[in-house]
């Protein structure tokens, strides 16, 4: 503004004001070229009239996602963060699973239509979306161009950044950057001396003005009232101008201070990001380090082949690799409901507590402060006694391969078109639907993760040692997936015992207590603190397409220190394609774990699979409850692979609605950490039934085992061989045998309960006949009378559950020691 523009608009200002105002400007104008050197980037930073995101702004929401031609637009959880459009296929996978991302820096948009736009980076990626409506529509593009703009910014000033940072030499470099930050503190240093030099204008013509006024209020109507009137006016607009004046020298000094700030809160982030990345690093190398230690050590006292294989159990397991989103949905299944029954959601970063180091064990996650080992430090080694301060046993080398399965060819709809609709139990099935391994031993396999008890048995918290339990629950399963051979029946009386206490501190006794309907008493004892027993009774049915098998009766699970006492039961496995197509195994229903002693309470549900579902198969998914009902943990993983554990800070009514048409429960959860993953199979394991490493153990010959064990049946040894006509003819054999002997059992207790009737024989084909109904959970009746008692366990009333079971009675390790198998029956 000029005198000339000032008196055109203020033309009763006097001529000593306008020399003072000339002055004044004259100052504006040799101060005004510090404020242009800097004009580019101000106008950039303090442009007010576009509504920029800040950098933790996001925008959320569903829209439609074009997948295939069968598909076509599939719903989608999109989030718009930080200049990145990630989308997902709900809400609850945002903690841990991303399915695409998309750079808008360097993406066009394309409008399409009222509802459609295409998002593309002229590369791999283009996104071809829809929206519910056109304002919908509006608002997300109205969100991506922002952000594509900001975006654009932030790249363009990183190159510059990066391009002032860099010269030939290091020291040239240092040298720029040290003159570019002494300009900078020059030209921040006129601002703070303009900045002074208008508060002190401001202050001196406040004053001047305050005269005025007060001068004015004392003037008598008269003649001098317009001079004061005029010179009230003429002070008020100098004082004005001035103000206007300083108003800009701020706004000029804010806008240099906030171009510059950006770029040093920039180069804050950079350098924290690398620390972080050092740190986690450096964790990393210090685990690696350990774990090498300790295989050192164990290598100069063990021969090579006798590694631990709790140990090797460990390593590293390959993942399934990365899918995109769009093989996954070329598995072609259709839109459906989810099924889950609650959504996790990531929580506040308030309730993250971060130590010293970025990486922490489960434990820390948990809330295990009381000093126990984390899941990182524990699966570094498979023995808790360090190898310095216990002397190292040497154990006994396992086997690890069995002879590859034959392949001999069989009629599958000969045998089972008379079988449709009977019990499984009394099929006369070949050794061909058979695996060398009877059903004791697949009950044994029950622990192949006893890993998971060691741990929850050092647990403070009951709610934690629950996480444990129940994924020890879910990893029994993880052996069934690809084992579709059938078990062998174990004749009544077989035993089977599994003694690991050198490698593993636990021993395992199976007994078959029951021929009609089968059931099988399993009881292992851990040094480490924990006691697992069950009695399992199959009720099995064919259905022409599928074989249902259904376990009846209960599972327990005592740790000594905390007297925590658990029960839980199993789920219903099914064999699918019995008669045409490759058999598979899946598992599905829901189990209740359940903590008597302080009424603490994990519900799991196993997914069916579904060839409609959404879903990860065999998905299995868990919320463990309080006494009062609260969540305290989700768990989600798959019975196949793994298993996860989430911290649940908040929990809130108000997801999606379910199929029932009831609001899901939405919890706000910490980051998953890993409870269980199961280990790889052995190589070769297609052609050795799909056992694991323990399942190849299982039927090795062992010196000093019971005359009843599994492993001196003869029948499943000759399987084992690949000699299976010979097997079959064996099995025939036995089962004749077992049914002489039960007939004459049957003849005795008819004599004990009716004397008279002495001498007459039962009617033909009486040992046939059973019952035509499902056995039921608590008590397991026949039309036979049998006198049978167990050799190792004894029918009991459980104190806990209330139902009829059978419980170890002892003497089977002492029989054992002392070598005195006399009182075991001749069943082979």
């Amino acid at each position: 503004m000029s005198c000339h523009v000032a008196l055109r608009y203020f033309p009763e200002v006097s001529s000593d004001v306008m020399r003072e105002f000339s002055g004044f400007l004259s100052f504006y104008t040799a101060w005004r070229p510090l404020s242009d050197t800097v004009k580019p980037r101000a106008v950039v930073m303090s442009e007010p009239k576009v509504p920029i995101l800040a950098p933790e702004d996001t925008y959320k929401g569903w829209l439609f996602k074009w997948t295939n031609y069968i598909k076509g637009y599939q719903r989608r959880w999109f989030v718009l963060s930080n200049g990145l459009l990630s989308y997902y296929r709900s809400q609850a996978e945002m903690g841990h699973t991303c399915r695409g991302t998309i750079n808008l820096a360097t993406a066009n948009i394309t409008v399409e239509d009222s509802c459609n736009f295409v998002i593309s980076n002229g590369g791999t990626q283009t996104y071809h979306l829809k929206a519910s409506s056109e304002v919908e529509r509006q608002r997300w593009i109205t969100a991506l161009e922002l952000a594509k703009a900001k975006a654009s910014r932030m790249q363009a000033e990183s190159d510059d950044s990066g391009d002032d940072s860099t010269s030939p030499a290091a020291s040239q470099g240092a040298g720029s950057r040290n003159s570019e930050v002494q300009s900078t503190l020059r030209t921040l240093n006129s601002k703070v001396e303009d900045l002074s030099t208008c508060n002190d204008l401001i202050a001196k013509h406040g004053s001047a003005l305050q005269r005025s006024l007060s001068e004015l209020e004392g003037v008598r109507l008269g003649g001098e009232t317009s001079e004061k009137i005029r010179q009230v006016t003429e002070r008020a607009t100098l004082f004005r101008i001035t103000s206007n004046a300083m108003i800009n020298a701020c706004r000029d000094f804010l806008a240099l201070a906030q171009a510059h700030s950006k770029r040093w809160q920039k180069a804050l982030q950079a350098e924290r990001e690398q620390r972080v990345r050092l740190e986690e690093t450096l964790e990393q190398l210090a685990k690696q380090h350990n774990h090498l230690e300790r295989a050192f050590r164990g290598a100069t006292v063990l021969p090579s082949s006798q590694s631990n294989p709790a140990i090797d159990s460990k390593g590293p397991v390959p993942g399934k690799g990365d899918v995109s989103d769009e093989d996954e949905e070329n598995e072609f299944f259709d839109a459906c409901e989810d099924v889950q029954e609650f959504i996790t959601v990531p929580a506040d970063p308030k309730y993250h507590r971060r130590s010293g180091s970025n990486v922490s064990g489960i434990s820390s996650e948990l809330g295990m402060d009381d000093g126990t080992t984390s899941l990182d430090e524990q699966s570094l080694a498979s023995n808790p006694e360090s190898p310095q301060s216990q002397e190292v046993v040497p154990v006994r080398k396992r086997r690890s391969r069995i002879p590859d399965k034959p392949n001999y060819s069989l009629n599958l709809w000969s045998i089972m078109k008379n079988c449709i609709g009977k019990e499984l139990s009394k099929i006369p099935m070949p050794v061909n639907f058979n695996e060398p391994l009877s059903m004791l031993q697949r009950l044994s396999e029950d622990l192949e993760y006893y890993e998971l008890l060691d741990r929850g048995a050092k647990c403070q918290s009951s709610l934690e040692q629950m996480c444990y339990v129940a994924a020890f629950t879910v990893s029994s399963y993880s052996t069934t997936v690809h084992r579709t051979g059938k078990p062998f029946n174990p004749l009544l009386g077989e035993t089977f015992e599994l003694d690991r206490v050198q490698e593993s501190g636990y021993r395992s006794l199976c007994e078959q207590v029951s021929h009609h309907p089968p059931a099988a008493a399993h009881h292992a004892i851990s040094e480490r603190g924990w006691t697992l027993r069950q009695e399992i009774a199959l009720a099995s049915k064919f259905r022409g397409k599928y074989l249902s098998i259904m376990p009846l009766g209960s599972i327990h699970c005592i740790f000594e220190k905390s007297n925590n006492h658990y029960t839980w039961k199993k789920v219903t496995t099914t064999v699918h394609n019995i008669i045409v197509g490759k058999l598979w195994i899946d598992q599905s229903g829901e189990i209740d774990v359940v903590n008597h002693r302080t009424g603490d309470r994990c519900h799991l549900k196993f997914a069916p699979y579904s060839y409609f579902s959404r879903d990860v198969a065999r998905k299995v998914t868990g919320v463990v409850t309080d006494k009062d009902g609260k969540a305290h943990y989700v768990l989600s993983g798959t019975w196949d692979e793994k298993m996860e554990c989430s911290r649940v800070m908040q929990s809130s009514r108000g997801g999606e609605n379910g199929a029932d048409g009831r609001q899901k429960t939405v919890y706000q959860t910490l980051k998953a950490k890993e409870l269980w993953r199961k280990t790889p199979l052995p190589e070769g394991a297609e052609n050795m039934y799909y056992f694991s490493t323990l399942a190849l153990t299982l039927n090795e010959p062992e010196e000093g085992v019971a005359p009843t064990d599994s492993r001196r049946r003869p029948d499943q040894r000759l399987m084992e061989q690949g000699r299976w006509e010979e097997a079959n003819a064996e099995k025939q054999r036995l089962e004749e045998k077992q049914r002489t002997v039960r007939r004459e059992r049957e003849r005795e207790a008819n004599r004990s309960a009716n004397p008279a009737e002495e001498g007459k024989e039962p009617a033909d084909g009486a040992e046939e006949v059973e019952i035509a109904s499902e056995p039921s959970e608590t008590t397991y009746k026949s039309v036979h009378h049998d006198n049978y008692k167990p050799m190792w366990f004894e029918r009991q009333v459980d104190p806990m559950t209330r139902e009829p079971t059978h419980i170890y009675r002892g003497g089977y390790w002492e029989a054992k020691e002392q070598g005195n198998w006399d009182s075991c029956p001749d069943i082979f």
